[in-house]
């Protein structure tokens, strides 16, 4: 493959990478995945990810922001530390944020309180959302919604057909992740994913977590990583009929019109 690919949620913090952080973002620019988007989930990743990021500049991008899960531990300072880290060039977007009702690690009205705060900030910054719903999806289109909410991306989207026609028509952005190479559960999506314009299509691994099914050679960790980027676009392009090249070059230009990197 010839045409580089972004990859725009990694989650390169977690303790996974402690070891080989370096040569992770090595192995994914020797794959043409370049630059990569660090995944913030809480402020204390969204730090770390930031002044990661600054290493490598024009390389490396992050988000800021406090995922579902972490919502309980917010408080009156979160948004007020947010936006100094979303003030930070490498910093791309605010989130991930959203709600996951799947799992309720925080109270159902403390993540809505704190999804509608996320939403607020990136509106106020004129900034892009990174969004997570799991199992939430009426909660989280009423919030996007009453907020006019358009520049966003539904990172890791598995829905359902109606979530994703739900999220095309309010003018949101479509992250597809190697869920869609699991021959078991990814069926589905092989099949949605044909309903997503290209102009609308953003790819990402979500590594350290979904490493692909098909894989040739699984990784002896069975650690997910950037530089199978390329296989999952592969699988998206035969899923839509289209040259992976030419997946490449849309999904490229899309983002980085949308986050505001070159």
């Amino acid at each position: 493959m010839n045409h580089p690919i972004v990859d725009i949620g990694v989650n390169l913090m977690h303790r996974s990478f402690h070891e080989d952080r370096e040569q992770v973002v090595q192995r994914a620019a020797e794959s043409q995945v370049s630059p990569l988007i660090i995944t913030g989930t809480s402020l204390r990743s969204s730090g770390e990810a930031a002044r990661y990021a600054a290493r490598y500049p024009g390389k490396l991008y992050a988000t800021a922001g406090v995922h579902p899960h972490d919502a309980k531990s917010c408080n009156e300072e979160t948004i007020a530390k947010l936006r100094e880290l979303a003030a930070l060039p490498q910093v791309a977007a605010i989130g991930e944020c959203g709600l996951d009702y799947n799992r309720d690690f925080s109270p159902r009205d403390v993540q809505r309180h704190w999804f509608a705060e996320q939403i607020r900030l990136a509106l106020e910054l004129d900034m892009p959302l990174f969004l997570h719903e799991r199992e939430a999806s009426a909660d989280f289109i009423a919030l996007l919604k009453e907020h006019a909410v358009s520049k966003a991306v539904v990172h890791c989207f598995t829905g359902t057909r109606s979530e994703l026609k739900a999220y095309l028509d309010m003018g949101l952005y479509i992250g597809i992740t190697g869920w869609i190479c699991d021959e078991r559960r990814g069926r589905h999506l092989q099949e949605l994913v044909r309903m997503i314009p290209l102009n609308r299509l953003m790819l990402e691994t979500d590594a350290p977590f979904l490493t692909p099914r098909d894989l040739k050679e699984k990784p002896a960790n069975g650690r997910n990583e950037p530089a199978f980027l390329p296989h999952i676009l592969q699988t998206v392009a035969r899923c839509i009929g289209k040259p992976a090249e030419e997946v490449a070059k849309a999904a490229t230009e899309t983002t980085a019109e949308f986050f505001g990197i070159d």
